[in-house]
């Protein structure tokens, strides 16, 4: 990836793990010792209050809205996942938020219970043998990320940015795609340019790319067009992960 170097930004970021913690993680990607990819710094994101603004009372709304119209389906689907395997019906996972804030990220548990029971893993799509039979028709219609309405409405997340990601693959990411965590400067978002332009397998070195793109350019027709992107994934079931 041809982009010039960047470090990673002050105070934001994964903190380093221990060697017990490192090893338990299972990675999608493998990379080889001297392999390194740099992401564009972008230094300080400039503050723009109307676009602000408007973004979050956007959230705001259509999130409220869509909790409402969504809130019979979602009943629905608690109850499909409750009677089909043991657990709770929302899973909760920390990930990173801007300027690496931590926070609960909420969705349809789409897994068995002892998903991870062995440390922090991947998802491996369609093929992982952890999802449900009912978390598969919920990935397939993305029905699972729904509960992440709730994140939109009280802030910690908004409907257009980079996807969150948990603390843990932060830090691993950053030891070859160094600046991963670039894509902190913004809150994270339930679809983003990423998700739109690349798919959802994209490297880590190649979704950082989009994002950074995504940050320099954000603006409010630039959210609604990522958003109609989004819609046309979702009847198309795309990538789904």
């Amino acid at each position: 990836m041809n982009r010039v170097v960047a470090g990673r930004p002050k105070n934001v970021g994964a903190q380093k793990l221990s060697n017990d913690e490192s090893a338990a993680l299972v990675m999608p990607y493998r990379y080889a010792e001297n392999e390194n990819y740099y992401a564009e710094t972008i230094g300080k994101v400039p503050f723009k209050p109307v676009y602000s603004f408007v973004k979050r009372a956007f959230d705001f709304i259509a999130s409220f809205i869509a909790i409402v119209i969504l809130a019979i389906p979602m009943v629905i689907v608690s109850i499909a996942i409750k009677v089909s395997s043991p657990g709770p019906v929302i899973y909760k996972q920390e990930r990173l938020g801007l300027n690496g804030k931590k926070f609960n990220i909420l969705k349809f548990r789409s897994m068995y219970i002892d998903a991870e029971k062995n440390g922090a893993r991947w998802s491996e799509g369609d093929n992982d043998e952890r999802i449900t039979p009912v978390g598969r028709i919920l990935r397939k219609f993305r029905l699972d990320e729904l509960p992440q309405f709730f994140c939109i409405l009280n802030g910690t997340m908004t409907l257009v940015g980079p996807r969150p990601e948990r603390e843990c693959f932060y830090h691993e990411f950053e030891k070859h795609v160094h600046g991963f965590s670039e894509r902190l400067k913004v809150k994270p978002g339930l679809t983003g340019l990423a998700q739109v332009s690349g798919g959802y397998d994209l490297s880590p070195q190649e979704k950082i790319v989009y994002d950074i793109e995504y940050i320099k350019k954000r603006s409010v027709l630039f959210d609604l067009e990522i958003m109609f992107k989004t819609v046309g994934i979702v009847f198309s079931h795309d990538g789904a992960k």
